[in-house]
Protein backbone atom coordinates (compact mmCIF):
# COMPACT_ATOMS: atom_id res chain seq x y z
CA UNK A 1 0.00 0.00 0.00
CA UNK A 2 2.85 2.41 0.90
CA UNK A 3 4.55 2.08 -2.48
CA UNK A 4 1.33 2.58 -4.41
CA UNK A 5 0.36 5.55 -2.25
CA UNK A 6 3.83 7.11 -2.57
CA UNK A 7 3.64 6.66 -6.32
CA UNK A 8 0.21 8.32 -6.48
CA UNK A 9 1.33 11.27 -4.33
CA UNK A 10 4.53 11.80 -6.31
CA UNK A 11 2.61 11.66 -9.60
CA UNK A 12 0.17 14.28 -8.31
CA UNK A 13 3.01 16.54 -7.08
CA UNK A 14 4.81 16.03 -10.38
CA UNK A 15 1.81 17.28 -12.36
CA UNK A 16 0.84 20.07 -9.97
CA UNK A 17 4.20 21.49 -8.90
CA UNK A 18 7.34 19.97 -10.41
CA UNK A 19 6.53 19.94 -14.13
CA UNK A 20 5.25 23.56 -14.32
CA UNK A 21 8.46 24.73 -12.63
CA UNK A 22 10.61 22.51 -14.86
CA UNK A 23 9.00 23.89 -18.01
CA UNK A 24 9.64 27.45 -16.83
CA UNK A 25 13.33 26.63 -16.40
CA UNK A 26 13.53 24.86 -19.78
CA UNK A 27 11.72 27.68 -21.59
CA UNK A 28 13.98 30.26 -19.96
CA UNK A 29 17.16 28.35 -20.86
CA UNK A 30 16.07 27.23 -24.35
CA UNK A 31 14.01 29.96 -26.07
CA UNK A 32 12.88 27.65 -28.88
CA UNK A 33 11.84 24.86 -26.53
CA UNK A 34 8.22 25.55 -27.42
CA UNK A 35 9.01 24.65 -31.03
CA UNK A 36 10.60 21.38 -29.95
CA UNK A 37 14.17 22.63 -30.47
CA UNK A 38 17.08 22.88 -28.02
CA UNK A 39 18.96 25.49 -30.07
CA UNK A 40 19.80 28.98 -28.88
CA UNK A 41 20.56 27.95 -25.30
CA UNK A 42 20.72 30.92 -22.89
CA UNK A 43 20.12 33.36 -25.77
CA UNK A 44 16.99 34.76 -24.10
CA UNK A 45 18.96 36.27 -21.23
CA UNK A 46 21.03 38.78 -23.28
CA UNK A 47 17.81 39.92 -24.95
CA UNK A 48 16.16 40.22 -21.56
CA UNK A 49 19.09 42.19 -20.14
CA UNK A 50 18.83 44.60 -23.09
CA UNK A 51 15.19 45.28 -22.22
CA UNK A 52 15.14 48.94 -21.11
CA UNK A 53 12.30 48.18 -18.65
CA UNK A 54 14.12 45.35 -16.83
CA UNK A 55 16.13 47.57 -14.48
CA UNK A 56 13.11 49.69 -13.59
CA UNK A 57 11.00 46.56 -12.98
CA UNK A 58 13.66 45.06 -10.70
CA UNK A 59 14.27 48.28 -8.80
CA UNK A 60 10.56 48.94 -8.53
CA UNK A 61 9.83 45.43 -7.25
CA UNK A 62 12.64 45.54 -4.68
CA UNK A 63 11.68 49.08 -3.65
CA UNK A 64 8.03 48.14 -3.11
CA UNK A 65 8.96 44.86 -1.38
CA UNK A 66 11.50 46.56 0.89
CA UNK A 67 9.16 49.47 1.60
CA UNK A 68 6.27 47.17 2.53
CA UNK A 69 8.54 45.06 4.77
CA UNK A 70 9.88 48.17 6.54
CA UNK A 71 6.45 49.77 6.98
CA UNK A 72 4.99 46.45 8.18
CA UNK A 73 7.79 46.33 10.76
CA UNK A 74 7.14 49.90 11.92
CA UNK A 75 3.39 49.24 12.21
CA UNK A 76 3.29 45.60 13.30
CA UNK A 77 6.09 45.65 15.92
CA UNK A 78 4.65 48.26 18.32
CA UNK A 79 1.09 46.96 17.94
CA UNK A 80 2.23 43.37 18.45
CA UNK A 81 4.37 44.35 21.45
CA UNK A 82 1.47 46.17 23.12
CA UNK A 83 -0.83 43.20 22.47
CA UNK A 84 1.70 40.67 23.78
CA UNK A 85 2.83 42.58 26.88
CA UNK A 86 -0.25 44.36 28.25
CA UNK A 87 -3.76 43.40 29.26
CA UNK A 88 -5.79 45.43 26.77
CA UNK A 89 -9.63 45.65 26.60
CA UNK A 90 -11.07 43.71 23.64
CA UNK A 91 -7.79 41.96 22.84
CA UNK A 92 -9.49 39.13 20.94
CA UNK A 93 -11.57 41.66 18.98
CA UNK A 94 -8.44 43.55 17.87
CA UNK A 95 -6.95 40.25 16.68
CA UNK A 96 -10.10 39.50 14.72
CA UNK A 97 -10.18 42.98 13.14
CA UNK A 98 -6.50 42.76 12.14
CA UNK A 99 -7.21 39.42 10.50
CA UNK A 100 -9.71 41.02 8.10
CA UNK A 101 -7.26 43.05 5.93
CA UNK A 102 -4.94 40.05 5.56
CA UNK A 103 -7.85 37.91 4.38
CA UNK A 104 -9.17 40.57 1.98
CA UNK A 105 -8.00 40.23 -1.66
CA UNK A 106 -5.47 43.01 -2.30
CA UNK A 107 -6.94 43.88 -5.70
CA UNK A 108 -10.32 44.59 -4.08
CA UNK A 109 -8.63 46.78 -1.47
CA UNK A 110 -6.71 48.66 -4.20
CA UNK A 111 -9.91 49.30 -6.18
CA UNK A 112 -11.67 50.44 -2.99
CA UNK A 113 -8.88 52.87 -2.11
CA UNK A 114 -9.01 54.19 -5.68
CA UNK A 115 -12.70 55.02 -5.29
CA UNK A 116 -12.05 56.68 -1.93
CA UNK A 117 -8.93 58.74 -2.69
CA UNK A 118 -9.01 59.50 -6.42
CA UNK A 119 -9.99 62.91 -7.79
CA UNK A 120 -13.68 63.54 -6.95
CA UNK A 121 -13.56 60.41 -4.75
CA UNK A 122 -15.40 59.96 -1.48
CA UNK A 123 -12.72 61.61 0.68
CA UNK A 124 -12.62 64.70 -1.52
CA UNK A 125 -16.42 64.91 -1.51
CA UNK A 126 -16.46 64.80 2.31
CA UNK A 127 -13.37 66.84 3.16
CA UNK A 128 -12.37 68.69 -0.01
CA UNK A 129 -8.88 67.17 0.21
CA UNK A 130 -7.53 65.40 -2.86
CA UNK A 131 -5.18 62.41 -2.31
CA UNK A 132 -4.98 61.46 -5.99
CA UNK A 133 -1.25 62.14 -6.37
CA UNK A 134 -0.41 60.25 -3.16
CA UNK A 135 -2.44 57.15 -4.08
CA UNK A 136 -0.97 56.81 -7.57
CA UNK A 137 2.67 56.79 -6.49
CA UNK A 138 5.13 54.29 -5.10
CA UNK A 139 4.37 55.60 -1.60
CA UNK A 140 0.68 55.03 -2.17
CA UNK A 141 1.29 51.48 -3.38
CA UNK A 142 3.50 50.76 -0.36
CA UNK A 143 0.84 52.19 1.95
CA UNK A 144 -2.01 50.14 0.45
CA UNK A 145 0.02 46.92 0.48
CA UNK A 146 1.29 47.56 4.02
CA UNK A 147 -2.25 47.90 5.36
CA UNK A 148 -2.95 44.46 3.89
CA UNK A 149 0.25 42.69 4.89
CA UNK A 150 1.28 44.15 8.28
CA UNK A 151 -0.81 41.52 10.22
CA UNK A 152 1.90 38.91 9.52
CA UNK A 153 4.34 40.97 11.62
CA UNK A 154 1.70 41.85 14.24
CA UNK A 155 0.71 38.22 14.83
CA UNK A 156 4.32 37.00 14.75
CA UNK A 157 5.36 39.46 17.47
CA UNK A 158 2.25 39.24 19.66
CA UNK A 159 2.14 35.43 19.61
CA UNK A 160 5.84 35.16 20.35
CA UNK A 161 5.50 37.46 23.35
CA UNK A 162 2.36 35.69 24.61
CA UNK A 163 4.18 32.36 24.40
CA UNK A 164 7.45 33.43 26.03
CA UNK A 165 5.91 35.69 28.69
CA UNK A 166 7.77 38.33 30.69
CA UNK A 167 9.25 36.26 33.51
CA UNK A 168 12.83 36.83 32.37
CA UNK A 169 12.26 40.59 32.00
CA UNK A 170 10.75 40.70 35.50
CA UNK A 171 13.82 38.90 36.83
CA UNK A 172 15.95 41.61 35.22
CA UNK A 173 13.83 44.31 36.86
CA UNK A 174 14.24 42.63 40.27
CA UNK A 175 17.98 42.96 39.73
CA UNK A 176 17.72 46.69 39.05
CA UNK A 177 17.02 47.02 35.33
CA UNK A 178 14.47 49.61 34.19
CA UNK A 179 11.35 48.52 32.28
CA UNK A 180 12.84 49.82 29.04
CA UNK A 181 16.18 48.00 29.58
CA UNK A 182 14.31 44.80 30.41
CA UNK A 183 12.36 45.07 27.15
CA UNK A 184 15.38 46.08 25.04
CA UNK A 185 17.87 43.51 26.35
CA UNK A 186 15.58 40.60 27.33
CA UNK A 187 12.12 40.65 25.72
CA UNK A 188 12.96 42.01 22.26
CA UNK A 189 15.83 39.54 21.57
CA UNK A 190 13.47 36.65 22.39
CA UNK A 191 11.08 37.81 19.67
CA UNK A 192 13.74 38.48 17.02
CA UNK A 193 13.40 35.12 15.16
CA UNK A 194 9.64 35.52 14.87
CA UNK A 195 10.01 39.21 14.00
CA UNK A 196 12.60 38.55 11.28
CA UNK A 197 10.44 35.76 9.89
CA UNK A 198 7.40 38.04 9.78
CA UNK A 199 9.31 40.82 8.01
CA UNK A 200 10.73 38.43 5.40
CA UNK A 201 7.27 36.97 4.85
CA UNK A 202 5.93 40.51 4.32
CA UNK A 203 8.68 41.10 1.72
CA UNK A 204 7.83 37.83 -0.05
CA UNK A 205 4.12 38.60 -0.14
CA UNK A 206 4.80 42.10 -1.48
CA UNK A 207 7.01 41.08 -4.41
CA UNK A 208 4.55 38.29 -5.33
CA UNK A 209 1.52 40.58 -5.35
CA UNK A 210 -0.18 41.28 -8.68
CA UNK A 211 -3.49 43.01 -7.91
CA UNK A 212 -2.24 46.23 -6.30
CA UNK A 213 0.55 46.89 -8.87
CA UNK A 214 -1.90 46.19 -11.71
CA UNK A 215 -4.56 48.48 -10.24
CA UNK A 216 -2.32 51.41 -9.21
CA UNK A 217 0.97 50.90 -11.05
CA UNK A 218 0.00 52.26 -14.48
CA UNK A 219 -1.01 55.69 -13.14
CA UNK A 220 1.98 55.66 -10.79
CA UNK A 221 4.19 54.96 -13.86
CA UNK A 222 5.64 51.96 -12.05
CA UNK A 223 5.73 48.46 -13.56
CA UNK A 224 6.60 45.59 -11.24
CA UNK A 225 7.83 42.12 -12.17
CA UNK A 226 4.46 40.43 -11.77
CA UNK A 227 2.76 42.92 -14.09
CA UNK A 228 5.68 42.69 -16.53
CA UNK A 229 5.26 38.90 -16.75
CA UNK A 230 1.52 39.20 -17.35
CA UNK A 231 2.12 41.87 -20.02
CA UNK A 232 4.55 39.64 -21.94
CA UNK A 233 1.86 36.96 -22.09
CA UNK A 234 -1.07 39.28 -22.84
CA UNK A 235 0.41 41.68 -25.45
CA UNK A 236 1.08 40.61 -29.01
CA UNK A 237 3.57 39.23 -29.99
CA UNK A 238 3.52 36.88 -27.02
CA UNK A 239 6.99 36.60 -25.50
CA UNK A 240 7.15 33.16 -23.86
CA UNK A 241 10.96 33.11 -23.32
CA UNK A 242 10.83 36.59 -21.78
CA UNK A 243 7.94 35.66 -19.49
CA UNK A 244 9.70 32.44 -18.45
CA UNK A 245 12.99 34.27 -17.74
CA UNK A 246 11.26 36.92 -15.63
CA UNK A 247 9.27 34.21 -13.81
CA UNK A 248 12.48 32.33 -13.05
CA UNK A 249 14.15 35.47 -11.66
CA UNK A 250 11.14 36.36 -9.50
CA UNK A 251 10.82 32.79 -8.24
CA UNK A 252 14.47 32.71 -7.17
CA UNK A 253 14.09 35.92 -5.16
CA UNK A 254 10.83 34.76 -3.57
CA UNK A 255 12.24 31.31 -2.85
CA UNK A 256 15.37 32.77 -1.23
CA UNK A 257 13.30 35.01 1.05
CA UNK A 258 10.96 32.10 1.88
CA UNK A 259 13.81 29.71 2.74
CA UNK A 260 15.47 32.38 4.88
CA UNK A 261 12.19 32.98 6.68
CA UNK A 262 11.76 29.23 7.33
CA UNK A 263 15.32 29.00 8.63
CA UNK A 264 14.83 31.91 11.01
CA UNK A 265 11.50 30.70 12.35
CA UNK A 266 12.21 26.99 12.23
CA UNK A 267 15.76 26.48 13.41
CA UNK A 268 16.26 29.22 15.99
CA UNK A 269 16.04 27.77 19.47
CA UNK A 270 15.03 30.44 21.94
CA UNK A 271 13.98 28.58 25.06
CA UNK A 272 11.71 30.60 27.31
CA UNK A 273 9.22 27.96 28.43
CA UNK A 274 10.41 25.13 30.64
CA UNK A 275 8.72 21.87 31.57
CA UNK A 276 6.89 23.36 34.54
CA UNK A 277 3.59 24.99 33.49
CA UNK A 278 3.52 28.69 34.31
CA UNK A 279 0.63 31.10 33.87
CA UNK A 280 1.64 33.99 31.61
CA UNK A 281 0.61 37.23 33.29
CA UNK A 282 0.14 40.35 31.19
CA UNK A 283 1.01 43.76 32.61
CA UNK A 284 -1.66 46.30 33.49
CA UNK A 285 -1.67 49.35 31.24
CA UNK A 286 -2.99 51.62 34.00
CA UNK A 287 -3.52 55.25 33.02
CA UNK A 288 -1.89 54.65 29.64
CA UNK A 289 -4.60 52.21 28.56
CA UNK A 290 -6.56 54.65 26.37
CA UNK A 291 -3.33 55.98 24.85
CA UNK A 292 -2.29 52.41 23.98
CA UNK A 293 -5.65 51.70 22.34
CA UNK A 294 -5.37 54.77 20.09
CA UNK A 295 -2.99 53.21 17.50
CA UNK A 296 -5.19 50.10 17.38
CA UNK A 297 -8.26 52.22 16.60
CA UNK A 298 -6.45 54.31 13.96
CA UNK A 299 -5.09 51.18 12.26
CA UNK A 300 -8.52 49.53 12.16
CA UNK A 301 -9.95 52.74 10.68
CA UNK A 302 -7.35 52.79 7.89
CA UNK A 303 -7.02 49.06 7.21
CA UNK A 304 -10.62 47.90 7.64
CA UNK A 305 -13.28 50.61 7.91
CA UNK A 306 -12.24 52.93 5.06
CA UNK A 307 -11.53 50.37 2.29
CA UNK A 308 -14.47 48.10 3.15
CA UNK A 309 -16.73 51.13 3.59
CA UNK A 310 -15.71 52.52 0.17
CA UNK A 311 -16.32 49.13 -1.43
CA UNK A 312 -19.77 48.68 0.09
CA UNK A 313 -20.76 52.29 -0.62
CA UNK A 314 -19.77 51.95 -4.28
CA UNK A 315 -22.11 48.99 -4.60
CA UNK A 316 -24.95 51.01 -3.09
CA UNK A 317 -24.59 54.20 -5.17
CA UNK A 318 -26.83 54.47 -8.22
CA UNK A 319 -24.13 56.43 -10.10
CA UNK A 320 -20.68 57.51 -8.91
CA UNK A 321 -21.13 60.93 -10.52
CA UNK A 322 -24.31 61.42 -8.44
CA UNK A 323 -22.18 61.81 -5.31
CA UNK A 324 -22.82 60.92 -1.68
CA UNK A 325 -26.54 61.64 -1.31
CA UNK A 326 -29.33 59.55 0.17
CA UNK A 327 -31.30 59.97 -3.07
CA UNK A 328 -28.40 58.34 -4.94
CA UNK A 329 -28.55 55.10 -2.92
CA UNK A 330 -29.97 51.97 -4.52
CA UNK A 331 -29.88 48.19 -4.36
CA UNK A 332 -30.13 47.74 -8.12
CA UNK A 333 -26.46 46.68 -8.48
CA UNK A 334 -26.97 43.88 -5.97
CA UNK A 335 -30.23 42.89 -7.66
CA UNK A 336 -28.53 42.81 -11.06
CA UNK A 337 -26.09 40.19 -9.79
CA UNK A 338 -28.92 37.69 -9.52
CA UNK A 339 -30.36 38.42 -12.95
CA UNK A 340 -30.55 35.25 -15.01
CA UNK A 341 -29.53 37.23 -18.11
CA UNK A 342 -26.41 38.68 -16.50
CA UNK A 343 -22.85 37.36 -16.41
CA UNK A 344 -22.56 37.69 -12.64
CA UNK A 345 -24.53 34.58 -11.80
CA UNK A 346 -22.49 32.50 -14.25
CA UNK A 347 -19.22 33.91 -12.87
CA UNK A 348 -20.38 33.22 -9.32
CA UNK A 349 -21.40 29.62 -10.07
CA UNK A 350 -18.13 29.01 -11.94
CA UNK A 351 -16.04 30.26 -9.03
CA UNK A 352 -18.07 28.27 -6.49
CA UNK A 353 -17.63 25.06 -8.51
CA UNK A 354 -13.89 25.59 -8.99
CA UNK A 355 -13.37 26.55 -5.34
CA UNK A 356 -15.27 23.46 -4.19
CA UNK A 357 -13.21 21.26 -6.50
CA UNK A 358 -9.95 22.83 -5.30
CA UNK A 359 -10.97 22.37 -1.65
CA UNK A 360 -11.78 18.68 -2.17
CA UNK A 361 -8.66 17.97 -4.25
CA UNK A 362 -6.18 19.79 -2.00
CA UNK A 363 -7.89 18.44 1.12
CA UNK A 364 -7.56 14.81 0.03
CA UNK A 365 -4.03 15.19 -1.35
CA UNK A 366 -2.85 17.36 1.56
CA UNK A 367 -4.12 14.84 4.12
CA UNK A 368 -2.34 11.94 2.42
CA UNK A 369 0.92 13.92 2.08
CA UNK A 370 0.89 15.08 5.71
CA UNK A 371 0.13 11.56 6.93
CA UNK A 372 2.91 9.94 4.91
CA UNK A 373 5.45 12.63 5.84
CA UNK A 374 4.62 12.22 9.55
CA UNK A 375 5.64 8.55 9.41
CA UNK A 376 9.36 9.00 8.88
CA UNK A 377 12.32 11.08 7.75
CA UNK A 378 13.49 9.38 4.57
CA UNK A 379 14.72 11.35 1.56
CA UNK A 380 11.62 10.41 -0.40
CA UNK A 381 9.31 11.76 2.29
CA UNK A 382 11.44 14.90 2.66
CA UNK A 383 11.18 15.49 -1.10
CA UNK A 384 7.45 14.91 -0.90
CA UNK A 385 7.14 17.46 1.91
CA UNK A 386 9.32 20.00 0.08
CA UNK A 387 7.35 19.74 -3.16
CA UNK A 388 4.05 20.08 -1.29
CA UNK A 389 5.15 23.27 0.50
CA UNK A 390 7.04 24.79 -2.46
CA UNK A 391 3.97 26.58 -3.92
CA UNK A 392 3.92 28.75 -0.79
CA UNK A 393 7.00 30.50 -2.22
CA UNK A 394 5.74 30.63 -5.80
CA UNK A 395 3.98 33.80 -7.01
CA UNK A 396 0.60 33.14 -8.59
CA UNK A 397 1.73 34.60 -11.89
CA UNK A 398 4.63 32.12 -12.00
CA UNK A 399 2.26 29.20 -11.45
CA UNK A 400 0.12 30.51 -14.31
CA UNK A 401 3.11 30.81 -16.65
CA UNK A 402 4.31 27.32 -15.72
CA UNK A 403 0.93 25.74 -16.46
CA UNK A 404 0.73 27.53 -19.82
CA UNK A 405 4.21 26.35 -20.81
CA UNK A 406 3.47 22.81 -19.64
CA UNK A 407 0.06 22.16 -21.14
CA UNK A 408 0.09 24.38 -24.26
CA UNK A 409 2.02 21.72 -26.17
CA UNK A 410 1.05 19.68 -29.19
CA UNK A 411 2.53 16.40 -27.94
CA UNK A 412 -0.03 15.89 -25.16
CA UNK A 413 -2.79 13.50 -26.31
CA UNK A 414 -5.15 15.21 -23.86
CA UNK A 415 -4.58 18.63 -22.36
CA UNK A 416 -6.51 20.69 -19.78
CA UNK A 417 -5.33 23.90 -21.48
CA UNK A 418 -8.17 26.21 -22.52
CA UNK A 419 -10.60 24.29 -20.31
CA UNK A 420 -11.89 24.89 -16.81
CA UNK A 421 -9.73 22.05 -15.52
CA UNK A 422 -6.55 24.12 -15.85
CA UNK A 423 -8.02 26.69 -13.43
CA UNK A 424 -8.63 23.84 -11.00
CA UNK A 425 -4.99 22.76 -11.38
CA UNK A 426 -3.72 26.30 -10.77
CA UNK A 427 -5.85 26.84 -7.65
CA UNK A 428 -4.86 23.43 -6.30
CA UNK A 429 -1.16 24.09 -6.89
CA UNK A 430 -1.24 27.49 -5.17
CA UNK A 431 -3.31 26.36 -2.18
CA UNK A 432 -1.96 22.85 -1.52
CA UNK A 433 0.35 24.07 1.31
CA UNK A 434 -2.69 25.05 3.44
CA UNK A 435 -4.05 21.52 4.08
CA UNK A 436 -0.52 20.11 4.36
CA UNK A 437 0.41 22.61 7.07
CA UNK A 438 -2.85 22.35 9.00
CA UNK A 439 -2.99 18.55 8.99
CA UNK A 440 0.74 18.24 9.78
CA UNK A 441 0.23 20.41 12.87
CA UNK A 442 -2.72 18.28 13.96
CA UNK A 443 -0.80 15.03 13.39
CA UNK A 444 2.09 16.25 15.56
CA UNK A 445 -0.37 16.54 18.47
CA UNK A 446 -1.40 12.87 18.21
CA UNK A 447 0.32 10.21 20.26
CA UNK A 448 2.47 8.04 17.96
CA UNK A 449 1.05 4.88 19.59
CA UNK A 450 -2.56 5.38 18.45
CA UNK A 451 -2.23 3.91 14.96
CA UNK A 452 0.00 0.96 16.05
CA UNK A 453 -2.51 0.19 18.82
CA UNK A 454 -5.30 -0.07 16.24
CA UNK A 455 -3.11 -2.36 14.11
CA UNK A 456 -2.40 -4.59 17.12
CA UNK A 457 -6.15 -5.00 17.65
CA UNK A 458 -6.64 -6.26 14.12
CA UNK A 459 -7.31 -3.15 12.06
CA UNK A 460 -5.72 -2.91 8.65
CA UNK A 461 -3.61 0.11 7.83
CA UNK A 462 -6.40 1.61 5.77
CA UNK A 463 -8.90 1.02 8.58
CA UNK A 464 -6.55 2.63 11.13
CA UNK A 465 -6.17 5.61 8.82
CA UNK A 466 -9.91 5.95 8.17
CA UNK A 467 -11.26 5.14 11.65
CA UNK A 468 -8.54 6.53 13.94
CA UNK A 469 -6.34 9.16 12.27
CA UNK A 470 -8.84 10.88 9.97
CA UNK A 471 -11.51 11.58 12.64
CA UNK A 472 -8.87 13.09 14.96
CA UNK A 473 -7.49 15.52 12.37
CA UNK A 474 -10.86 16.18 10.69
CA UNK A 475 -11.42 19.63 12.30
CA UNK A 476 -8.02 20.89 11.05
CA UNK A 477 -8.59 19.37 7.63
CA UNK A 478 -12.06 20.90 7.39
CA UNK A 479 -10.72 24.30 8.46
CA UNK A 480 -7.99 24.14 5.81
CA UNK A 481 -10.51 23.17 3.13
CA UNK A 482 -12.73 26.11 4.10
CA UNK A 483 -9.70 28.41 3.78
CA UNK A 484 -8.91 26.95 0.36
CA UNK A 485 -12.52 27.41 -0.75
CA UNK A 486 -12.59 31.03 0.39
CA UNK A 487 -9.29 31.98 -1.27
CA UNK A 488 -9.91 30.04 -4.50
CA UNK A 489 -13.33 31.63 -4.97
CA UNK A 490 -11.71 35.04 -5.57
CA UNK A 491 -8.24 34.24 -6.97
CA UNK A 492 -7.28 36.80 -9.64
CA UNK A 493 -3.98 36.47 -11.48
CA UNK A 494 -4.09 32.81 -12.56
CA UNK A 495 -7.74 33.30 -13.49
CA UNK A 496 -6.79 36.20 -15.80
CA UNK A 497 -3.99 34.16 -17.40
CA UNK A 498 -5.67 30.77 -17.72
CA UNK A 499 -9.43 31.22 -18.01
CA UNK A 500 -10.82 29.88 -21.32
CA UNK A 501 -12.21 32.48 -23.73
CA UNK A 502 -15.68 33.60 -22.73
CA UNK A 503 -15.38 32.23 -19.20
CA UNK A 504 -15.53 34.50 -16.19
CA UNK A 505 -14.84 33.87 -12.53
CA UNK A 506 -15.80 36.23 -9.73
CA UNK A 507 -12.36 37.88 -9.75
CA UNK A 508 -12.39 38.34 -13.52
CA UNK A 509 -15.94 39.73 -13.36
CA UNK A 510 -14.96 42.33 -10.74
CA UNK A 511 -11.78 43.26 -12.63
CA UNK A 512 -13.57 43.60 -15.99
CA UNK A 513 -16.45 45.62 -14.52
CA UNK A 514 -13.96 48.10 -13.10
CA UNK A 515 -12.08 48.32 -16.42
CA UNK A 516 -15.33 48.90 -18.31
CA UNK A 517 -16.54 51.59 -15.92
CA UNK A 518 -19.39 49.50 -14.41
CA UNK A 519 -18.02 50.07 -10.93
CA UNK A 520 -21.31 49.67 -9.06
CA UNK A 521 -21.98 46.10 -10.11
CA UNK A 522 -18.32 45.13 -9.71
CA UNK A 523 -18.21 46.48 -6.17
CA UNK A 524 -21.55 44.85 -5.33
CA UNK A 525 -20.07 41.51 -6.40
CA UNK A 526 -16.90 42.28 -4.41
CA UNK A 527 -18.97 43.05 -1.30
CA UNK A 528 -20.96 39.82 -1.46
CA UNK A 529 -17.89 37.71 -2.23
CA UNK A 530 -15.78 39.32 0.45
CA UNK A 531 -18.32 38.89 3.24
CA UNK A 532 -18.96 35.28 2.19
CA UNK A 533 -15.20 34.57 2.14
CA UNK A 534 -14.64 36.28 5.49
CA UNK A 535 -17.48 34.28 7.04
CA UNK A 536 -15.89 31.03 5.87
CA UNK A 537 -12.41 32.03 7.02
CA UNK A 538 -13.63 33.18 10.42
CA UNK A 539 -15.57 29.93 10.81
CA UNK A 540 -12.39 28.03 9.97
CA UNK A 541 -10.46 30.09 12.54
CA UNK A 542 -13.05 29.36 15.25
CA UNK A 543 -12.91 25.68 14.34
CA UNK A 544 -9.14 25.63 14.75
CA UNK A 545 -9.31 27.42 18.11
CA UNK A 546 -11.88 24.95 19.43
CA UNK A 547 -9.65 22.07 18.45
CA UNK A 548 -6.65 23.73 20.12
CA UNK A 549 -8.56 23.75 23.42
Amino acid sequence: MSRALNGFILLALLLLVALPLLFIVLQALFPYFGEGSWRGAFSAFPALLDDPQLASMWLGTLKIGGGVALCSLLLGLPLGALRGLFRLPGAALWDLLFLIPFLTPPYIVALSWTLALQRNGYIEQLTGINFDSLLFSSSGMIGVMTLNIFPVVYFAVSRSLLASGQRLAWVARVHGASAWRGFWYITLPLTLPALAGGVLLAFTLAIEEYGVPAALGAQAKLTLMTVGIETKLADWPIDLPGAASLSLMLSLVALTAWLLQRKLTGSSDVTAVGGKPVTQELAHAGRLQNLMLLPFAVTVLLAVVLPLGAMTLSGLLNTLSGGLHLSNLTLRHFGALFSQQGDALAAFSTSIGLALGAALLTGALGFLIAWRVSEGKTRLLAMMDGLALLPAAMPGVVVGVGLILLWNRGFWPVSPYNTMFILLLSYSCLLLPWPVRYVSSALRQLAPTLEPAARVHGASRLQALRLVVLPLVAPSLLAAMMMVFAVASRELVTSLLLAPAGTQTVAIFIWRQFEQGSVGQGMAMATLTLFASLSLMLAATVLMRRQAR
